[in-house]
C-alpha cells in the first residue's frame, strides 16, 4: 500500500514513512492510494469478531507488508486493553431508532483515545525499531491533547509538546493535559485560539531548522494518516451490531477537523452500507455553510459550550475535497492556496458531497436543552458534542427506518459548565482513576501568539534534555 499527497506533488510513501511523515513536503495530507473493498459477505463474515479483532481485519490492509500480522496484533491488543468497557464501543438507545455509539471509555474520557492509544503504541514500536527519537507536536482544541500526552507519555524514544488555546478548553480538559509531569511531557497554553495552535502546528513542520540536530517532527494531529485509519474501525463495529451489511446504518457526527466524519465517509467507500452522514456543526458552522449554502468563508472564532469543536479551518476536510475533485491534487492546492479569500466548491463536487452528506447547525441554547430533554425523557446524560450531534440527526434524518448512530465524542464529566447549565441540581462524578484530578500538580506555560517564541521554548528544551 502507497499513500499520495493531496496536494499531488510529494513522492508517494509507505505506510511507516507516512505515519512518521505526518504532513506532506507540498502541505499536503496523505491517502492511501486506493482503498480497501470489502463485499457484503466479507462484512457479514465480520460480524461475530471483537472489537481488536475487527479492528485487525480493517487496519491489516492498510499497512501491507511493513508491519508482521503478530505486531500489528500486539499493537491492537495493547492499544485498547486500558478501555473500561469489554464492548470498547458500546451502543445505548435513546430513542426509536437512534442509537449513542460511547466513545469515551478510553482512558481520557473522549474519542480521540481510539487513535491516539493506536498511535502511541505504533510509534513506540517503530521508533524502537528504527533506534530513533523524535518530537511529537500537536494541537488540540481540548481532548486531542489529553489523548496524545497518555498514548506517548510512556514512550521512551518522544518528547511530546501540546499546543492548546489559553483558557479555551474545559478546565477538566486542560488538568488533563497539564498534570501529566512526565519529564517528555511538555503543555503549551497559546494566547491565541486552535486555529492560531493548528496553524503554528503546520508551520514548524512545513520548516524544522528550529529543532536540534537529528530530531524530527511527527504528527498526532488528526493530519496522520494513522489517526483516521483507526477511527474507521468503530463504524464498522456499530453497524455490524445494527444488522449490517443487511442493514443500512446512518450515522450523526459532532464535527470541528473533520477528520471523525471523515473515516464514516471512507467506512462507505470501502463498501459499508451508509446513506446518511450527518455534520453536526456548534455556531462555528463553516462545515455546514459549506454543504448548505456553498459558503466556505472564514468568520471570527466563537468560544463555545462545545469546545472541542471550536474551529474554523477543518484541516481533514480537505482530504475530502481530495475525493470530490477526482483525486485531482492540482485542483485542491488551487483550491486552499489562498485561505483568506472565500472558497467556493464547484457544482459538482458540492453535489457529489450532498449525495453523502446532510449538515445542522446548533447554537450553545438549544444543545443545553437537549440535554436537558433527553435527561428528562430517558435519564441518559449527553455531554454538550454529542447534544449537538443527536440534535442535529433528529433534524435532518431522511429515514426513520435506517438506524440512526450518534457519535458520542466525550464523556458529560469533561463539560460540566454545560451540563450545569441544563441541570444545575446534577453532580457528575469523575470515574474513579481520575478522583484525584482537583487535587494533581498541574505543569504548562502561557506563551504570547508567536511562531518564534514557541519554536524557542521548544528548542531549548530539547537542547537542555540532549
Amino acid at each position: 500500500m502507497k499513500y499520495v499527497s493531496t496536494r499531488g506533488r510529494a513522492p508517494s510513501l509507505s505506510f511507516i514513512d507516512t505515519v512518521l511523515t505526518g504532513l506532506a513536503t507540498d502541505g499536503g495530507l496523505y491517502m492511501p492510494e486506493t482503498l480497501p473493498q470489502f463485499s457484503r459477505a466479507d462484512i457479514a463474515a465480520m460480524g461475530m469478531l471483537d472489537y481488536q479483532q475487527l479492528a485487525f481485519r480493517i487496519i491489516q490492509p492498510f499497512v501491507g507488508e511493513d508491519l508482521s500480522d503478530r505486531a500489528l496484533r500486539e499493537i491492537i491488543d495493547r492499544a485498547y486493553r486500558p478501555f473500561r468497557h469489554r464492548a470498547v464501543a458500546p451502543l445505548v438507545q435513546t430513542d426509536t431508532n437512534e442509537w449513542i455509539l460511547e466513545l469515551f471509555h478510553g482512558p481520557t474520557l473522549a474519542f480521540k483515545d481510539f487513535a491516539l492509544q493506536f498511535l502511541g503504541q505504533l510509534f513506540d514500536h517503530l521508533l524502537k525499531k528504527r533506534g530513533e527519537r523524535v518530537v511529537v507536536m500537536g494541537a488540540t482544541s481540548g481532548d486531542t491533547g489529553s489523548a496524545a500526552i497518555e498514548g506517548c507519555r510512556h514512550c521512551e524514544n518522544i518528547d511530546i509538546f501540546i499546543l492548546h488555546p489559553h483558557k479555551r478548553v474545559s478546565e477538566v480538559q486542560r488538568r488533563q493535559m497539564t498534570t501529566v509531569l512526565a519529564d517528555n511531557v511538555f503543555n503549551i497554553a497559546l494566547e491565541g485560539n486552535f486555529d492560531d495552535c493548528q496553524n503554528m502546528v503546520k508551520a514548524s513542520f512545513a520548516s524544522q531548522s528550529f529543532l536540534p540536530d537529528g530530531r524530527r517532527l511527527v504528527a498526532v494531529n488528526s493530519i496522520n494518516w494513522a489517526r483516521i485509519m483507526a477511527q474507521i474501525v468503530y463504524y464498522f463495529y456499530a453497524a455490524l451490531r445494527l444488522g449490517a451489511p443487511h442493514k443500512t446504518v446512518n450515522f450523526s457526527v459532532p464535527t470541528g477537523n473533520f477528520g471523525d466524519i471523515f473515516a464514516g465517509y471512507l467506512a462507505r467507500q470501502m463498501g459499508l452500507p451508509i446513506d446518511q452522514l450527518v455534520i453536526a456543526t456548534n455556531t462555528n458552522d463553516i462545515l455546514h455553510r459549506c454543504l448548505s449554502d456553498n459558503d466556505h468563508t472564514l468568520k471570527p472564532l466563537v468560544h463555545s459550550l462545545s469546545p472541542s469543536m471550536d474551529i474554523m479551518v477543518s484541516s481533514n476536510f480537505e482530504r475530502l475535497l481530495f475525493d470530490l475533485y477526482g483525486r485531482n491534487g492540482a485542483a485542491v492546492t488551487e483550491l486552499l492556496t489562498d485561505r483568506s479569500a472565500p472558497l467556493h466548491l464547484s457544482e459538482q463536487a458540492l453535489a457529489r458531497a450532498r449525495q453523502v452528506f446532510s449538515s445542522y447547525r446548533v447554537d450553545d441554547t438549544r444543545t443545553v436543552a437537549v440535554i436537558r430533554e433527553q435527561f428528562a425523557a430517558s435519564g441518559y446524560l449527553l455531554d454538550p458534542h454529542t447534544a449537538i450531534g443527536v440534535e442535529a440527526a433528529r433534524r435532518v434524518r431522511l429515514s426513520a427506518e435506517q438506524p440512526m448512530v450518534c457519535l458520542s465524542t466525550a464523556h458529560p464529566a469533561k463539560f460540566p459548565e454545560a451540563v450545569a447549565q441544563a441541570l444545575p441540581q446534577t453532580t457528575i462524578p469523575l470515574p474513579a482513576h481520575m478522583q484525584d484530578l482537583w487535587q494533581r500538580e498541574e505543569r504548562l506555560e502561557v506563551l504570547p501568539n508567536s511562531l518564534s517564541q514557541v519554536q524557542d521554548y521548544m528548542a531549548a528544551l530539547l537542547s537542555a534534555g540532549n
